[in-house]
């Protein structure tokens, strides 16, 4: 008989059955939502329905956040897609806003 014989996947199955009455999963725990009253953000503008502009301050740092919206229980919150620029990212953008435009000019 070879080593990875009945016997011994029996064991190991046994032993895991074990583990897992023994050590139930960690529950998660829901971090309390921030309501938009209390951030520090400032829109700028809505770029459509569910995508705005504005100026946040986290983490002690200040952004530049794009980002689509959704709403959920009558709170808007913000939506994974988006990007938020810092400051110096914010002003390369800025500095390079002619060259967009006549990009865009040339593909139009």
């Amino acid at each position: 008989m070879s080593w990875r014989g009945k016997r011994k996947d029996e064991d190991v199955r046994a032993a895991s059955d074990d583990e897992s009455e023994s050590h139930a999963p960690a529950k998660k725990v829901a971090k309390p939502a921030e309501s938009s009253d209390e951030s520090d953000d400032i829109v700028v503008c809505n770029i459509s329905k569910n995508r705005r502009v504005s100026v946040r301050n986290w983490n002690g740092k200040i952004w530049i956040d794009i980002r689509e919206f959704y709403v959920k229980d009558g709170k808007t919150l913000p939506g994974k897609k988006g990007i938020s620029l810092s400051v110096d990212q914010w002003n390369t953008l800025r500095n390079h806003a002619d060259g967009i435009d006549k990009a865009l000019a040339d593909l139009s």
